[in-house]
């Protein structure tokens, strides 16, 4: 199958590569048959990691205008509306063709699949399928469905080093790292499907390996980038001493359960939509007690009480880990750094400012989500927009005969022995100073930490690449000196206070 250059590099040509085996990168492959795609996986995907369900208006009370004006409220004004419109219209699709592939929603009483209420939606439009497993469970069957596909050829444990262009600027290829093996793969049609940014902070929801690399991978070659100071902070990450942080469903609110602090008092009294409001805020007032020097909790007890288990079993299963019984005990929390609304600026069919690239999924910033991202629409702009970009690459019809390119590479740097010590200290000043709360002072010690670190020649790739993530994000939310949505900053003109309305409460 492959063709031996000099070594230690090998060569082989595809008419598209996909960079990411989770919900974006696996609608893309699944719907470019029949189309030769290859797909790189590295480490766990995200979308197995999602609890909260997907969102779309089934019921007979909804409709996708509703649940775009709940999208446009949610993203503090930055939403572009008619984003919103197409990928709420979309989502009733998604769902049936979701189904098709062998995902099984939670069936209500009758028969259907139950819609469950979520934050700042005002209608119950959240589908879960597994309880709080809907990640798992679509992963689970767009994995077995790919695996089944003749077009789609997986490669495991391949880590996208670099993106190739030719003279006149396209895509040429990419080089992989498979497990050792340095490849490079001529393809003209490349879609970036990497996910997110969470690992890159001290506390956070996501896998480990959620990094940015796409973000360095396109910035390298000059995409643009758009909004990469918006990073939600999941309000009830579970603060049970785990890394990454168990993730507590924003469901679990949404079938009652309360923030109260160590006294028991309730933590979102006063404030608009209370439990439910918008995740920026819950964020901002969790993080606001917790720096007073308490402690918050989520109380379950009377609101589910002994069905938490059954409603919630990943939950359940963590808190019982570490101890924690939450039908008769309050859980922990705290916010943890949980989703990228920024990313690679792409247009609607997923196109970046790079001919024969195109992006889906976290790492792209298609204009949804704004400035705070509505619950759960997560998947759905994964699922949907995945399928954009491949029927857009279908109709594109790229050359697959990718000129030959001899790129010039950065070699492999010698670990100088730092490289853990450089991770830690970036993951804490990424959660100190481009948390939840941001100011100048904090945010210029963030660059030049971070600007110290990719500049240092004996750091390998990947952590020079971790770093300009960290410095890019950092100078995004310097630049941005108003506060907005998941963007918050101390130390200019506070936020005015908004009221949380549903058009058509």
């Amino acid at each position: 199958m492959f063709t031996p250059l000099d070594p230690p590099m090998e060569t082989l040509a595809a008419e598209v590569v996909v960079v990411g085996a989770g919900a974006a990168g696996l609608a893309t492959a699944l719907n470019l048959a029949p189309r030769r795609v290859v797909v790189l996986a590295l480490g766990p995907a995200a979308t197995g990691w999602a609890q909260g369900g997907i969102a779309a208006a089934t019921g007979p009370d909804d409709s996708p205008a509703l649940h775009a004006a709940d999208t446009e409220a949610a993203g503090a004004g930055l939403v572009d509306p008619l984003v919103a419109a197409m990928v709420t219209a979309a989502a009733p699709g998604c769902i049936d063709w979701l189904q098709a592939a062998g995902v099984v929603f939670d069936p209500g009483a009758d028969g259907r699949p139950a819609r469950g209420l979520e934050a700042a939606h005002g209608r119950a439009r959240i589908l879960h399928a597994g309880g709080d497993a809907t990640g798992r469970a679509i992963l689970a069957a767009l994995t077995a469905r790919a695996g089944a596909s003749p077009h789609i050829h997986r490669l495991d444990s391949a880590e996208a080093t670099a993106l190739l262009t030719d003279a006149r600027g396209q895509i040429a290829g990419i080089t992989v790292d498979l497990a050792g093996r340095r490849l490079m793969i001529r393809a003209a049609a490349i879609v970036l499907a990497t996910g997110g940014i969470g690992g890159l902070y001290a506390h956070s929801t996501n896998p480990p390996g959620a990094v940015g690399r796409g973000l360095a991978l396109a910035t390298r070659i000059g995409a643009r980038l758009r909004d990469l100071e918006f990073v939600q902070f999941h309000p009830t990450a579970m603060d049970l001493g785990s890394d990454p942080m168990p993730l507590a469903s924003e469901a679990i609110r949404g079938a009652g359960a309360v923030l109260i602090d160590g006294a028991g008092q309730p933590v979102m009294a006063g404030i608009p939509g209370g439990d439910l409001a918008p995740r920026d805020v819950v964020a901002r007032q969790v993080a606001a007690a917790i720096d007073a020097g308490g402690r918050v909790f989520l109380d379950a007890r009377a609101a589910i009480g002994p069905g938490f288990t059954d409603h919630f079993p990943s939950a359940a299963a963590a808190c019982m880990k570490a101890g924690v019984d939450p039908a008769r005990q309050p859980i922990p929390v705290a916010p943890a750094a949980h989703y990228h609304m920024g990313g690679i600026a792409v247009d609607l069919a997923g196109r970046t400012s790079i001919p024969g690239l195109w992006a889906a999924g976290e790492v792209a910033a298609t204009g949804l989500h704004g400035a705070n991202r509505l619950a759960s629409n997560s998947l759905l702009e994964a699922l949907v927009c995945g399928s954009w970009v491949a029927r857009d690459i279908l109709a594109a019809s790229p050359d697959a005969r990718a000129p030959v390119i001899r790129p010039t590479l950065r070699g492999p740097s010698a670990d100088s022995g730092d490289s853990a010590a450089a991770v830690r200290h970036l993951r804490v000043a990424m959660s100190r100073q481009a948390g939840v709360l941001r100011d100048a002072p904090g945010l210029d010690h963030l660059i030049g930490l971070a600007a110290a670190i990719e500049a240092d020649p004996k750091q390998p790739a990947a952590i020079a690449d971790r770093a300009l993530v960290c410095r890019l994000i950092a100078e995004a939310a310097r630049d941005r000196p108003d506060s907005v949505g998941a963007h918050r900053r101390t130390d200019t003109a506070p936020l005015a206070s908004r009221e949380i309305r549903h058009v058509h409460a």
